[in-house]
């Protein structure tokens, strides 16, 4: 597979390693209480960048762990009532901690660990809207 560049072709390999995670989507019906979780949680923050529709039907705000240029969007709908179903959650965000231990503590006072595997030495939380988040070593 090729590709037009200025008189020339890229290589399917050269046009694939032109692209570099940006960010990835959760759908969360209250906004505030979900940047509230995120930063208290996970320390993540809005980024400053805010899309909101001018008919205010949706608002996306990007979220940030200020070391990396990876983020975390939210998409809240105005008009959305009930909880997203989210299927077998056969996915997931994960986030590495710096002190694991402190962060497995944090989220054990939280109340939201979901899931413990001593053996992969993991374990993951539900963000308020059930989303899980992985936190890595």
């Amino acid at each position: 597979c090729l590709a037009p560049k200025a008189g020339m072709w890229y290589t399917a390999h050269e046009v694939i390693s032109m692209l570099t995670f940006n960010h990835f989507n959760f759908n969360v019906l209250d906004l505030e209480k979900s940047l509230k979780f995120y930063q208290e949680a996970l320390n993540l923050v809005p980024n400053g960048e805010v899309i909101n529709a001018e008919d205010s039907s949706f608002k996306i705000v990007f979220l940030t762990d200020r070391k990396t240029d990876f983020r975390l969007e939210l998409t809240w709908l105005r008009d959305r009532k009930e909880p997203y179903n989210l299927g077998d959650l056969e996915y997931h965000l994960a986030l590495k901690a710096e002190d694991y231990e402190a962060a497995y503590q944090r989220h054990k006072e939280m109340g939201v660990v979901c899931f413990e595997n001593p053996d992969m030495g993991i374990y993951f939380i539900t963000d308020p809207d059930g989303y899980w988040i992985e936190i890595i070593p």
